[in-house]
């Protein structure tokens, strides 16, 4: 009872803390819009970085990936850990720079969908609202997902209501996010990035201690068939009638371990392919407060990525040889992490390392949140029903939007067994077929139009949805991610219909032509003839670096 005291103190002062930050900041999050959604792009390096790392990773990186290694062994978490970490690099080489500077010459974009809108001079609102409605739907149940990590933590921690926990945890969430907007949400996603990696960090070290050392670690799972191969996938032989793993003369017993296939690796990369089209993490590029600190950022946040992941497949194999035997079905190996902790470190000190998993979970949360509300908010009410509108009724329609995407997250997340993960896995595949080939195109491709970028959305959110349920299960090839067909599908699309379709008008050419000039012309060339109203207002921004 007295360890359980100390390990639940150290995680009330954390709540308190990411609390207390959401009202420090919510006195210039109201300022304006532009601070509410993107913090006013006064962002800086370490911040960003960290902030986008922590809202990608979300609490598998704690719970999933380490028990995905503890009960199968490397292949499946080593492939994926890979085309992550690979995603991450790319996206902060390939997208960051150039969208923090086309965000600002094509109209001063404060989110995605109004990136995508004012990149394709959107007049109408179409492109923006299918953003926003695509946006809305997949956040909305990635909120329900972080909600019931946070409700099984307390309830396995300390035999808690499971309900009563969980809606706890989502309303902390909820207030520090609606009071402090955008740069709560950095603030605190810096401080949990930080946490995470301290954590893992903790946890893998003192994990290899106690399991006698490298040397003894890697004789233990190599004796494992499969177990460290990075081809083969170690198959734990399972009781029929309660699906548990069997254990005789005191070990885990496994069977011959499955061949891991070029289709199942080029799947677990195409992981990596999903980051073009993260919101979560794209929002953040436009915030940085300079092209200048981009470089700096990308070797922040890839170094945090590769060595998080390293640490938090480590621990689940090293976990496997310190308890072989005491986690037997997939499930309950996902709490290696949390039994780890519980086994390795003072009460106290557990309670700040598992907070970890509460800062994984909040972080993501938070900012699916944000940036479902900003879709609401500027894309959807500002930029189709009421072009008009303040900054002021902005804000307003955007926190309804908060509270309703906070009760519905709770509602998905109310069935303590929600089986909420192929809906998750369906969020990341859509958004990342949706948004990354269109995300490219935009920045990479001056032929690019309006057309199609709709086919492109539309045609990505489609191909998941199809293959994954009608193609995927023919087996064989078409076992495939359905995250890599779904983004070749809407790149052809995105092509194919822009150049059946009119080619781009001469200001939206101009535009892309001079977007990564440095400085941006002061004037235009002669005889140019612009269909829209003069981008002198953004060239000195872009000239000094913002």
């Amino acid at each position: 009872m007295a360890n359980d005291f100390w390990i639940l103190l150290a995680m009330v002062i954390y709540f308190a803390a990411m609390l207390s930050i959401g009202f420090i900041y919510s006195k210039r999050s109201n300022s304006s819009s532009k601070e509410y959604f993107a913090g006013g792009r006064g962002v800086g390096p370490w911040l960003t970085a960290l902030s986008a790392e922590a809202s990608d990773m979300s609490g598998w990186l704690l719970m999933g990936l380490p028990g995905l290694a503890y009960f199968t062994g490397a292949a499946d978490p080593m492939w994926t850990a890979i085309g992550l970490a690979l995603g991450t690099y790319l996206n902060w080489k390939l997208v960051a720079r150039r969208l923090r500077r086309y965000s600002v010459v094509a109209g001063d974009a404060i989110t995605i969908p109004d990136f995508f809108a004012k990149r394709f001079h959107d007049k109408k609102g179409v492109v923006s609202t299918i953003a926003a409605v695509i946006i809305l739907v997949f956040f909305s149940v990635y909120v329900g997902s972080c909600f019931v990590t946070v409700g099984k933590l307390f309830a396995t921690l300390f035999g808690f209501d499971y309900h009563v926990m969980m809606i706890i945890g989502a309303v902390v969430v909820f207030v520090y996010t609606v009071v402090g907007g955008y740069l709560s949400v950095v603030m605190t996603d810096f401080i949990q990035g930080m946490l995470m990696f301290f954590a893992l960090a903790v946890v893998f070290i003192g994990t290899v201690a106690s399991a006698g050392g490298i040397d003894n670690t890697v004789e233990f799972l190599r004796a494992i068939p499969g177990y460290l191969s990075g081809t083969q996938v170690a198959a734990p032989k399972l009781d029929p009638a309660t699906g548990q793993q069997l254990v005789e003369a005191g070990k885990a017993v496994f069977g011959a371990p499955s061949d891991y296939g070029i289709i199942t690796i080029i799947s677990m990369l195409a992981w990596g392919l999903g980051y073009f089209g993260m919101p979560q993490v794209l929002v953040r590029f436009l915030s940085i407060r300079s092209v200048e600190e981009v470089r700096k950022s990308r070797i922040i946040a890839t170094s945090w990525c590769v060595i998080s992941l390293g640490c938090a497949v480590c621990i689940g194999l090293v976990g496997r040889a310190m308890m072989p035997t005491e986690l037997l079905t997939s499930t309950d190996a996902e709490t290696i992490f949390i039994v780890l902790a519980q086994t390795l470190l003072p009460s106290f000190m557990c309670g700040v390392v598992v907070s970890g998993i509460f800062a994984a979970s909040m972080s993501s949360s938070s900012s699916y949140l944000i940036i479902g509300a900003s879709a609401m908010g500027e894309n959807i009410f500002r930029g189709l029903l009421h072009r008009k509108a303040t900054d002021k009724q902005v804000m307003i329609v955007a926190r309804v939007t908060l509270v309703v995407m906070f009760l519905f997250g709770i509602l998905v997340a109310y069935d303590q067994n929600s089986s909420i993960f192929q809906v998750v896995s369906y969020a990341w595949a859509g958004l990342g077929a949706s948004f990354g080939p269109l995300m490219l195109c935009s920045l990479y491709w001056r032929r690019a139009n309006k057309a199609g970028a709709v086919a492109g959305m539309l045609s990505g959110t489609a191909a998941v949805l199809i293959w994954h349920n009608l193609v995927k299960p023919l087996g064989g090839v078409f076992a495939i991610y359905e995250l890599l067909p779904a983004f070749i599908i809407s790149l052809l699309f995105i092509v194919v219909v822009s150049l059946l379709t009119a080619k781009p008008n001469k200001r939206m050419l101009y535009e892309f032509d001079h977007y990564m000039d440095d400085p941006l012309p002061g004037t235009l060339p002669s005889g140019t003839v612009l269909v829209d109203e003069p981008m002198e207002a953004m060239e000195s921004e872009v000239r000094s670096g913002k």
